[in-house]
């Protein structure tokens, strides 16, 4: 089932999770582990990440630079595909613009459609590590935008190759990512949200937020979004503080802002598990003010573990 339509049949709020694909040479039990705490909660769906490969460039001793692939989290089809299967719940994988050829989004999508998945989230993704701007790859899309037009072409039995005889449609249900911080690349809020409008306006049926720890960000994000005429669902994306070290890397990596009152108290905490606490106690009230205002949807980012998510569901639904 697509995820509008859950939306639209739901007469309460529905709960979903992010999983990570495990690093490459990693075995999936501990992944399926973690995503069998939180099944009992039944989630609408699960979202599987995608990530361009990480590489280094290492000197050999003639002089010349070996390019090197030091991390990498291949599968997302498969584990997509895998979750579906087991767990009987539909799953959104992924799809990004970096590492991907149009042709090779279009062999993914025909995957992805033989394999019954009928739902994307569409984002762009981060450059590499080696990169300070983002830079696509050979007759691939630089940003997500286009890459919406090419999943909505092929809604539309429009392929790559135009010579196709009896060239069938897909009919893949698009999410996008939306920030109610703004994005870090955008030069003001005000652009930032009509790139927004022209993904909706290529073919995307709804959005996920970027993660963000105060819920007015959220309550003016929408308001914005509908007085430009955003119609679409518009579901928060929830993570819940972890760790100190957090309080520094989440604004340096998301580019988003801590409420005062969380970063007091977590600077008062003694430890990570203290932190870690009291992120699920964050979370747990960000979640019921989120429910009781109507959000068609709470979605959290798990970071590849489910002890605290299970916390924090177990408490709101």
């Amino acid at each position: 089932m697509k995820v509008t339509e859950h939306i639209k049949q739901a007469k309460e709020t529905l709960f979903s999770f992010e999983i990570l694909p495990p690093l490459k040479g990693e075995h999936i039990d501990h992944l399926q582990a973690n995503i069998a705490r939180l099944l009992e909660f039944n989630p609408a769906f699960i979202d599987v990440t995608y990530h361009q490969q990480e590489v280094e460039y290492r000197e050999l001793p003639d002089g010349n630079l070996e390019k090197k692939t030091v991390r990498k989290r291949p599968g997302t089809v498969g584990i997509s595909a895998a979750i579906q299967f087991k767990s009987q719940k539909d799953v959104v994988p992924h799809l990004i613009c970096g590492g991907f050829s149009k042709e090779d989004t279009e062999n993914a999508l025909i995957d992805l459609h033989f394999l019954g998945i009928d739902n994307l989230l569409i984002v762009r993704g981060d450059p590499v590590s080696n990169q300070r701007y983002f830079i696509p790859e050979q007759n691939g899309h630089k940003h997500a935008l286009g890459l919406v037009k090419q999943v909505s072409n092929l809604n539309k039995g429009i392929y790559l190759d135009d010579e196709l005889q009896n060239s069938h449609p897909t009919d893949f249900c698009i999410g996008v990512a939306g920030y109610p911080e703004k994005h870090s690349e955008a030069p003001n809020q005000q652009l930032d949200m009509k790139n927004l409008k022209d993904k909706i306006d290529a073919g995307a049926d709804y959005i996920v937020t970027q993660m963000f720890f105060d819920n007015q960000k959220y309550f003016d994000f929408v308001k914005e979004c509908r007085a430009i005429g955003i119609d679409v669902p518009i579901i928060p994306g929830i993570k819940a503080l972890a760790t100190k070290k957090q309080l520094t890397i989440l604004p340096q990596t998301f580019h988003i802002d801590l409420p005062d009152a969380l970063v007091k108290e977590a600077l008062k905490c003694k430890d990570n598990v203290a932190v870690r606490q009291l992120g699920v106690e964050w979370a747990i009230e960000q979640s019921k003010e989120l429910k009781a205002m109507g959000a068609p949807v709470l979605h959290y980012y798990t970071m590849g573990k489910s002890d605290n998510i299970e916390q924090i569901v177990k408490a709101v639904f």
